[in-house]
């Protein structure tokens, strides 16, 4: 099966030497860096031969996966390019990548440099390694590469630590998984599948719909199930934002419907806080929150 080499490229303002610390550095480059979580230099016999490196990335569960590589980084002054070139490796038969090589290119233009990587790999395991590369292992690199290097861009310019950045990218994961959910779920169970539920008779009451009750909730429900799937995979300003707006809105269609709703457990009001609640926390953390999608990424052919 044939492979194409990663490209991921960013475009960072900032001096050269910061960069190059933040990248060259291993303590400093596995803070940024999502496909390691340890970086360590291994002692050198001579001053010329190529840094060697042992690397670890855990994997949940306690398990780590290892290996070895070694890179040669050729600095140079004025505007030309400078380049690092790296080789790496893992014996350990839980890690898919068995070897593979790669180079980090840094280029002055304006204010800023230009910042891209190239690299491919081989895999273990056979044709079964292979295809679960090429359909599932390869995009996820693509994407983890990418999303370090915007974690990367976003500390060097606007100060937001790595820890963080990972901080807030978990908490406006979990919340819009929570808030997608919780969308999908009351569109899909109590107005598609099960409109016996009380959705059909506070509609009813309502009195919004006479004879097209039905109709009303499968519309409201499929909306509902789409804007939950936005929510959960979009994970944006947008949807948060709206999911805001249409809270308030449902609450109140739900107090015209059926005003003793609002005096049972578990009711329209606080149920509808908590979702807003989500929301926010989710706003106040997405800034943070690194993007694959600013970086230029292609599978070389």
């Amino acid at each position: 099966m044939k492979r194409h080499p990663l490209y991921i490229e960013t475009r960072i303002k900032c001096a050269f030497d910061v960069l190059w610390e933040r990248t060259q550095d291993p303590s400093q480059h596995q803070l940024w860096d999502l496909r390691f979580s340890e970086i360590h230099y291994l002692p050198k016999s001579s001053p010329e031969e190529p840094q060697r490196f042992r690397y670890a990335t855990r994997i949940g569960f306690g398990l780590a996966v290892e290996g070895v590589g070694e890179s040669v980084a050729a600095r140079t002054t004025g505007k030309g390019e400078s380049t690092s070139v790296l080789k790496f490796g893992s014996e350990n038969p839980l890690s898919l990548i068995r070897e593979g090589s790669g180079y980090w290119k840094y280029a002055p233009e304006g204010t800023g440099i230009r910042f891209w990587t190239g690299y491919d790999y081989r895999t273990r395991w056979g044709f079964a390694g292979a295809v679960f590369d090429r359909w599932v292992f390869r995009p996820l690199m693509v994407r983890a590469t990418a999303w370090s290097f915007d974690r990367l861009k976003n500390w060097i310019e606007k100060g937001i630590h790595p820890r963080q950045a990972l901080i807030s990218q978990l908490t406006v994961s979990i919340t819009s998984l929570t808030l997608g959910s919780v969308w999908i779920y009351q569109g899909l169970f109590p107005k598609l599948l099960f409109k016996h539920t009380g959705e059909f008779r506070m509609l009813a009451q309502a009195g919004l719909f006479p004879g097209h009750e039905a109709d009303a909730l499968n519309v409201l429900g499929c909306a509902e199930v789409f804007f939950g799937a936005a929510v959960l995979f979009l994970q944006d300003r947008r949807t948060h934002w709206l999911s805001l707006l249409a809270l308030p809105v449902l609450g109140a269609g739900a107090l015209l419907c059926d005003p003793g709703s609002f005096l049972r457990p578990f009711n329209p009001l606080t149920f509808n806080l908590a979702l807003m609640a989500l929301s926010a926390v989710a706003l106040i953390h997405i800034p943070a929150v690194p993007k694959a999608s600013n970086c230029k990424t292609r599978q070389v052919p």
